[in-house]
């Protein structure tokens, strides 16, 4: 995990080297920087920051755009700060047009982000596995993808382009977008919602030899395929956006039932984990030592 004296790690850079080499990449979602400690201290070599998780965490509410690049930007930059290993970020639809999109590109990776993906759906924009979505014309997803690649200034940050054109246009017209966005310089190709098998197989097909992501959505549209068949079908990255997300939900709703029921934590506080061993997960050892360093004063 980053600590607060170490430098930062080259985080678009260790992406691409993950990408490179043969094993399929999992990247866990995370909502905080809390969340984010944890994936990295299960063993995962890359975060996911979910747009649907950040927006359920700040707000309170549903992934519908209700989030700004600010805001988003801002919930990346705190958990870049207490990771090492490399984080990719839901960037929306790059919060406006050409010339929003470079500045998104630009602090996003000023905040350390290794890769983002954008989207082409209409701004308010919603989760890609719900209903009442509509999608922009291709050409200008195109020039939206040309502005970012231009905007970059490591050549190793990473920009995903995901279409969510399979709800809307169906299967051929997903495809057909994705062809153009590799073309406009797109490293990597996110085709969202695919709603069977066979259309996940259709894709990793059609892109044998483009680096491709899984979302792997809890509870959306996409069948759940294992780790090995993804594997087999050439994915290089998949999100789990929001196993998080839900898990800590369900673990605050039952202690918090708890409590209700018994009046106070005295039953339920046995089986978490005790102050002093949180503390040192979040780093307390560290900032008492640089406070022994520094003087505390």
């Amino acid at each position: 995990m980053a600590d607060l004296l170490s430098p930062r790690v080259p985080g678009p850079a260790r992406l691409r080297e993950l990408l490179a080499g043969g094993d399929l990449i999992v990247a866990p979602g995370a909502y905080d920087a809390l969340s984010a400690r944890l994936v990295e201290a299960a063993g995962f070599e890359a975060v996911y920051m979910t747009g649907f998780g950040t927006t359920a965490s700040l707000l309170g509410r549903p992934d519908v755009g209700l989030l700004t690049m600010t805001e988003m930007v801002q919930a990346a930059s705190r958990i870049r700060s207490v990771v090492e290993v490399p984080l990719i970020a839901d960037a929306d639809t790059g919060y406006g047009n050409a010339l929003n999109v470079i500045r998104t590109v630009r602090e996003y990776e000023a905040a350390g982000v290794a890769a983002i993906h954008l989207e082409d759906q209409v701004a308010p924009k919603r989760c890609g596995h719900l209903e009442g979505k509509s999608v922009i014309p291709a050409p200008t997803m195109v020039d939206r993808l040309r502005a970012a690649v231009a905007a970059r200034s490591d050549p190793d940050f990473l920009l995903i382009a995901r279409t969510d054109a399979r709800a809307v246009e169906g299967l051929d017209a997903a495809i057909d977008r994705a062809h153009r966005y590799r073309e406009a310089g797109a490293d990597m190709l996110f085709v969202e919602a695919l709603q069977s098998e066979a259309e996940i197989e259709r894709v990793a097909e059609t892109f044998r030899d483009v680096p491709l992501l899984f979302n792997w959505a809890e509870g959306g549209k996409t069948p759940p395929l294992g780790r090995e068949r993804l594997r087999e079908l050439g994915f290089r990255l998949v999100i789990c956006p929001i196993s998080t997300l839900l898990a800590a939900t369900e673990a605050m709703r039952a202690v918090l039932g708890r409590i209700a029921r018994d009046g106070t934590p005295v039953e339920a506080v046995r089986e978490l984990p005790g102050l002093t061993d949180f503390a040192e997960l979040v780093g307390l050892r560290e900032i008492e030592e640089i406070g022994d360093r520094f003087g505390d004063g």
